[in-house]
């Protein structure tokens, strides 16, 4: 879930800030995974209490 919503605000901050062109589009969706990562292991060790 982190992923698909992080990656979903990248894409549209860089649809607001005008590049719609493929490749920025991509690059923002890929940058939202990646940045989803940290939080998703974050989000799992604050549920099992580590």
């Amino acid at each position: 879930m982190a992923a698909t919503t992080l990656m979903g605000v990248a894409v549209v901050a860089v649809l607001t800030a005008g590049f719609d062109t493929t490749r920025p589009i991509v690059a923002a969706a890929v940058v939202g995974f990646v940045a989803a990562l940290p939080v998703t292991w974050a989000v799992v060790r604050a549920l099992r209490g580590s």
